[in-house]
């Protein structure tokens, strides 16, 4: 059988049919994956936990950023830490709190660098061991990391 433009054609729109019908990995995907490495733990995603971030900025030297974990903050129902992470930035752990129960709100407002466009994902580990996370797309003009 010698190989012709043919063959060769329907070659490759079979394998170019084949890669389009795998599944592909999605961004949240990609998140879940990157917490797994970090913690060695599955986060799920969760609308208790909120990140609160310009979409667009000027500047990644000082992106403002408003979290906060819908909890009751009792003695068996509370935040017990959050973490956020900029997978991008050179230092990828940005920040880490931790609350006490019936002291604290689980709420923190302040501002972070951010070295390149990317995903900032929050995790908040609540009173029973969950971890719950979202996620928040910011877009910065300049590095604010050197």
């Amino acid at each position: 059988m010698s190989l012709t433009r043919r063959h060769m054609l329907t070659g490759t729109i079979g394998a170019a049919a084949l890669a389009l019908s795998a599944p592909k990995p999605t961004q949240a995907d990609d998140v879940v994956d990157f917490l797994w490495q970090r913690t060695g733990r599955t986060a799920m995603p969760s609308d208790r936990v909120r990140l609160d971030m310009p979409a667009e900025f000027a500047t990644g030297y000082t992106v403002p950023m408003d979290i906060s974990v819908d909890s009751p903050m009792t003695k068996t129902d509370y935040v017990k830490s959050l973490r956020v992470f900029a997978p991008k930035n050179p230092l990828v752990d940005v920040v880490q709190l931790h609350f006490v129960p019936e002291r604290s709100l689980a709420r923190i407002s302040t501002r972070i660098r951010l070295a390149a466009p990317q995903h900032v994902v929050a995790l908040a580990e609540m009173s029973d061991g969950s971890l719950l996370m979202t996620k928040a797309w910011v877009a910065v003009a300049t590095n604010g990391c050197l």
